[in-house]
């Protein structure tokens, strides 16, 4: 069973109980890589390393291209 399969059957349940319906799969999943980076970041923080931030990767990758 996939998970649209598994969505309905979730669907149709909650539907027949008089429950809200579940969210859609893939509906939190940017959220999750956002948190993902950000605990990250906080880790690299405490052990005193320097963050990468879109800019240092900006310049890292255009630095790479030139060379």
């Amino acid at each position: 069973m996939n998970a649209l399969q598994q969505h309905l059957l979730d669907s149709y349940r909650a539907a027949q109980q008089g429950e809200p319906a579940p969210p859609v799969p893939g509906t939190h999943d940017l959220a999750v890589l956002r948190a993902a980076r950000e605990h990250r970041r906080f880790e690299a923080v405490l052990a005193g390393r320097p963050v990468p931030g879109r800019l240092r990767v900006a310049v890292r990758r255009w630095l790479a291209v030139r060379a």
